[in-house]
């Protein structure tokens, strides 16, 4: 099942095989390891997009990873997406640092959100903010 969703400035579509430069972009860019996690090998970010391109279905033990992109430009401006174990959602998201401050990372978590109110497997959501990550913080 494709997933697809819309908002009134994004659309949200499942990672594929053409979005690895987009993935290793958010994964080794410094200024988005300084305020997201710790540096990884090129292996390891490599082993992280490989595990998120398999369909995602509620059963899936993969991320459901979602590419976020501008719907007037084209522009894929990061990712978003959700662990779900033990019937708790860990959401997330990455944007490129020329598309933070604009309210993408809400506007794509209000939706997402929203999407994900029909799974019943979900009972809760978690989300895991770097200490110092303000801009996260006020997400």
């Amino acid at each position: 099942m494709a997933i697809n969703i819309e908002t009134k400035r994004l659309t949200l579509r499942q990672l594929s095989n053409e979005d690895w430069i987009l993935y290793h972009e958010l994964h080794t860019n410094p200024e988005i390891i300084a305020l997201c996690f710790d540096e990884r090998s090129e292996n390891d970010v490599k082993a992280g997009f490989e595990s998120r391109l398999p369909n995602w279905a509620a059963d899936s033990e993969h991320w459901l990873c979602l590419v976020i992109i501008e719907k007037e430009s084209g522009n894929k401006v990061g990712i978003t997406g959700f662990n779900l174990a033990d019937g708790v959602a860990e959401i997330g998201y990455l944007l490129l640092p020329c598309f933070h401050d604009q309210g993408y990372a809400t506007e794509s978590l209000k939706a997402l959100l929203a999407w994900s109110k029909n799974i019943d497997e979900i009972n809760s959501f978690n989300a895991i903010v770097t200490k110092g990550n303000i801009g996260s913080e006020r997400v």
